[in-house]
């Protein structure tokens, strides 16, 4: 009878985990956290859509990868939060810091791109999927994604309207250290001044820089307009938005998880492109109805700032940024969106 009994109860025992596992696909897998950051305020399009990822990897691993989200540079600068990742301290960060992997500038030319199928045609090409596995070797990250980070840059100062290259003779500009900004201000003729992103909007106000640039989506979002009062709609460049993970991590992940969480940022990048599309015209409606002036050049005046920059592709070239072949795959990605 004991004998009976124990076999019931094993054979018991084995259904219910069979229930679990088939109610469960992932219990055996173990649990997982994932601790991201980015820099964007409250409802910015990439805030917006990191909480969707959230969200979105939760329920599709049951649970078992709880993801928390620090925006609005709670952890630092995006330098520092990339610091972290790499150092394994957090286990991902979004954001155009491209400090370690340098070669993502060559998405960042000005006036390479004029429409939103261009940038998705760059950006899901096989040379930035080249450039994203790069990372990996050289900084101890994996990039999981790649997306825009916020739309087409627009200039902006207190001095007075921008609508040729002369005009920026002179102005101290703010940038965020990354090359092709600074190269773009000095072959414009202005002078260039690091200021982080989270202390942008008293530098403005303080004078420790004349201007900025940003996306529309940014300057709203971060109340820019507050202390600027010329714009100019110039479209000159777009970032990528690279999802940095720290690469131990993910390599250690189960491979039904990296499947998961991988789908799940395509997904994200998706949505935030998409935000921003449908914000932009918005977000400048904001800082026109604030009093701000802003100026869209004609196509004329936009191609004397374009000739004014050409010589930002021979430097990148220069630089090893990207190699002449690099840049010719570029144009021709570009030449084939239209």
């Amino acid at each position: 009878m004991k004998k009976l009994l124990a076999v019931v109860l094993a054979a018991m025992m084995l259904l219910a985990c069979a229930v679990a596992m088939a109610e469960d696909p992932f219990a055996s897998l173990g649990n997982f956290e994932m601790t991201v950051a980015h820099a964007q305020p409250k409802g910015n399009p990439r805030d917006v859509s990191m909480d969707k990822f959230a969200a979105d990897v939760e329920e599709k691993t049951n649970g078992h990868v709880k993801v928390t989200v620090f925006g609005n540079g709670q952890l630092g600068t995006e330098k520092e939060m990339l610091e972290q990742v790499v150092g394994g301290v957090i286990q991902g960060m979004r954001g155009g810091q491209f400090d370690f992997s340098p070669r993502l500038l060559m998405f960042t030319l000005p006036f390479l791109t004029q429409n939103r199928a261009q940038v998705t045609a760059l950006l899901q090409s096989d040379l930035a999927k080249k450039v994203c596995a790069e990372a990996e070797s050289t900084t101890g990250t994996v990039i999981i994604n790649l997306c825009d980070a916020g739309g087409y840059r627009q200039f902006s100062n207190n001095k007075h309207p921008i609508t040729k290259p002369e005009d920026l003779a002179g102005l101290k500009m703010r940038t965020n250290g990354m090359k092709t900004i600074d190269m773009t201000f000095i072959a414009l003729g202005a002078t260039t001044t690091t200021v982080p992103y989270a202390d942008l909007y008293m530098g403005l106000k303080t004078g420790i820089a004349d201007g900025q640039e940003n996306p529309w989506v940014n300057v709203e979002g971060m109340k820019f307009y507050e202390v600027q009062k010329y714009f100019t709609q110039v479209n000159y460049q777009f970032h990528p938005d690279p999802f940095y993970v720290n690469a131990d991590w993910w390599n250690a992940l189960p491979e039904e998880f990296r499947t998961i969480i991988a789908e799940c940022a395509t997904e994200m990048g998706a949505y935030n492109d998409q935000l921003i599309d449908q914000n932009s015209e918005a977000a400048k409606q904001v800082i026109i109805d604030s009093g701000a002036e802003v100026y869209v050049p004609t196509e004329e005046e936009l191609k004397a700032f374009q000739d004014a920059c050409k010589v930002v592709y021979e430097q990148v070239v220069k630089e090893g940024i990207c190699t002449q072949d690099e840049l010719n795959e570029m144009l021709a990605i570009v030449e084939a969106a239209k």
